[in-house]
């Protein structure tokens, strides 16, 4: 995995306040572009199971 610079998702469309992610040093980073100093940091497995799980709606009983 190579380091990459932010990316937004493409759900967030033109606006400014998104979540954005990048790879650096292997890992996964996340953060939000309205608090840019906040950065989760987590492993690639951790990351894509976090995406598993919320695209099989495992997450929406918090909506």
């Amino acid at each position: 995995m190579t380091n990459t610079e932010w990316q937004k998702s493409t759900f967030s469309g033109s606006t400014e306040y998104c979540v954005e992610i990048r790879t650096v040093d292997g890992e996964v980073e996340l953060r939000e572009s309205d608090d840019a100093h906040t950065i989760l940091r987590t492993t690639p497995a951790t990351f894509a199971a976090l995406l598993h799980a919320t695209k099989a709606g495992e997450f929406d009983h918090h909506a």
